[in-house]
């Protein structure tokens, strides 16, 4: 489902505006002599050390409405995103290490283009439809939809999926005899969820609230023998019904490569029998993201999450660590903590470099942190800011834990939320 959730994150754009300008364009100072008006100003040159606009002023300009910020020499492609609406196609290399390297694309379909879009509003409704493949076999079919209304007081999303995931389980929590033996087992969800949320208060507020509803069914095979020890408990075909609270606080200026802002996010599972589902159960995730810009073009980043399961949860909705170079699904508990920090440097023009640092523990039983694990997880990477009047920054990752070495091709924050 992630990649339902790619395509409606290109309609979010700047939310904070740049300072006003007091000076009206025309205006010439009193004292200047006759011949100012007459003298035309010298063109600048582009120099690859002038600090980029986006980073050293209190916001971003409004999208399309600033063409002096990207007219720097270096290439851009906010013109593009100015104008372009309707039909734009979308592809992305996949190089997650727990499915193998594979391709995902797709075609949007956008109601406006992003030039028209206000402040944090007026944002385009996208549908979305794709699919992706990987070396290992994986492979699905998504579409998605957002849309907003009554003045952006209102949001409402829609997905669905089939897909076929091939993974490797290591136990929920530490198991010795799983750890460096991982059991093959495929996953094939077939289902959709549709969530609305309210934004209460003015234009300017950023409190969301949600509820939604989801409903798959999903087919379970395991390659090893049924007899085999420590196989979870599962069903050939489990069902999972549930609904979908949330609650979101966000006043990140832009959604895609963040300079400053804080987004917090409580969101819910509940699940149940009388929703559809097999089991009855409840997840709850509370994430928080910090983002501080700092002197000498420094950006910092920090972000923590804590998820836990509780009741009759099928395994492979158990929480697990996500880090970058870790695999998914590989660090599963019924509680799973995790933290990451990130410091990007815009050392020369629009090229960035940066380092990144994270840890995350996954156990069982809240209160006995029974089955303990963790793991620790490093790297970094490059940076090209791309469409200036987006905030859009692109390029690539590269990120080690015990298990692996892994690359990443980054369009926005690795921390984008919609």
């Amino acid at each position: 489902m992630a990649l339902v959730a790619a395509a409606p994150a290109l309609a979010q754009t700047a939310e904070t505006p740049g300072p006003a300008d007091t000076t009206p364009p025309d205006a010439t100072p009193a004292d200047a002599p006759p011949s100012a008006e007459a003298t035309p100003p010298a063109e600048a040159t582009p120099s690859p050390d002038a600090p980029p606009s986006a980073d050293t002023t209190p916001g971003r300009k409004t999208p399309g409405k600033d063409p002096a910020a990207k007219d720097d020499g270096w290439p851009d492609m906010s013109s593009f995103l100015d104008e372009k609406y309707g039909f734009l196609p979308v592809a992305m290399p996949i190089t997650e290490p727990a499915v193998g390297y594979g391709v995902a694309g797709g075609v949007a379909f956008l109601s406006k283009p992003f030039g028209k879009v206000k402040e944090g509003l007026g944002r385009p409704n996208i549908t979305f439809v794709g699919g992706m493949g990987t070396a290992n076999g994986t492979w699905g079919v998504i579409g998605g939809d957002t849309r907003y209304w009554l003045d952006d007081h209102i949001q409402t999303l829609a997905g669905g999926i089939y897909a076929s995931v091939n993974l490797d389980y290591h136990g929920i929590g530490k198991d010795s005899q799983l750890q460096n033996n991982p059991l093959r087992y495929n996953l094939e969800p077939k289902g959709g969820a549709f969530t609305g949320k309210y934004r209460f208060g003015s234009s300017s507020s950023r409190l969301w609230a949600g509820l939604g509803y989801t409903f798959a069914s999903t087919q379970v095979v395991f390659e090893a023998p049924a007899s085999t020890p420590n196989l979870p408990d599962y069903d050939s075909v489990s069902n999972v019904g549930a609904l979908l609270p949330s609650f979101k606080l966000d006043s990140r200026d832009n959604i895609f490569t963040t300079l400053r802002g804080t987004f917090l996010e409580v969101a819910g599972m509940v699940g149940g029998k009388w929703l559809g589902g097999d089991n009855n159960f409840t997840r709850l995730t509370l994430t928080a993201i910090q983002y501080i810009p700092l002197p000498y073009r420094l950006f910092l980043g920090v972000r923590g999450d804590a998820t836990a399961a509780f009741g009759d949860a099928p395994f492979y909705i158990e929480p697990s660590v996500g880090l970058r170079g870790v695999p998914i699904m590989r660090y599963q508990g019924e509680e799973v903590a995790q933290l990451e920090a990130e410091l990007r440097w815009q050392f020369y023009g629009r090229w960035s470099i940066l380092g990144f640092a994270g840890a995350g523990n996954a156990w069982n039983d809240f209160e006995k942190l029974d089955n303990s694990q963790g793991v620790v997880s490093g790297g970094g990477g490059f940076r090209y800011e791309l469409a200036r009047d987006y905030g859009i920054h692109m390029g690539v990752d590269v990120a080690f834990s015990r298990d692996t070495t892994a690359f990443y091709v980054q369009a926005g924050s690795a921390w984008m939320r919609p």
